[in-house]
């Protein structure tokens, strides 16, 4: 993990996390790590590349994202310590069922 960046965009709904994720998966080399369901109907969507792969993706993504709903967040890690795969979402990974997107 430590060798790919890390991009999160974080939106109020998922018709707006599914645009953010189109767009960026569309506008750049990056590859969709999955999203996560935070909980009050926000939802944040992840993505992985090289650095300036994620930082053009997230900025494409929140600029679509914000055109059919609202962004909360938006950030890139360039180099996320290995440590930090134990919180992502996805199969086999942390984070416990509301990451991988089941309801708690």
């Amino acid at each position: 993990m430590a060798q790919t960046a890390l991009g999160m965009v974080e939106t109020r709904g998922l018709v707006a996390a599914v645009e953010a994720a189109d767009a960026m998966v569309k506008a750049a080399a990056v590859t969709l790590q999955g999203r996560d369901r935070v909980g009050g109907g926000l939802v944040t969507v992840l993505v992985r590349g090289e650095v300036g792969a994620v930082r053009a993706a997230v900025e494409v993504g929140a600029q679509a994202a914000q055109a059919v709903g609202q962004v909360l967040a938006v950030h890139v890690i360039p180099r996320p310590d290995d440590q930090v795969e134990a919180i992502l979402p996805g199969p086999g990974r942390g984070g416990g069922p509301r990451a991988r997107g089941g309801r708690q």
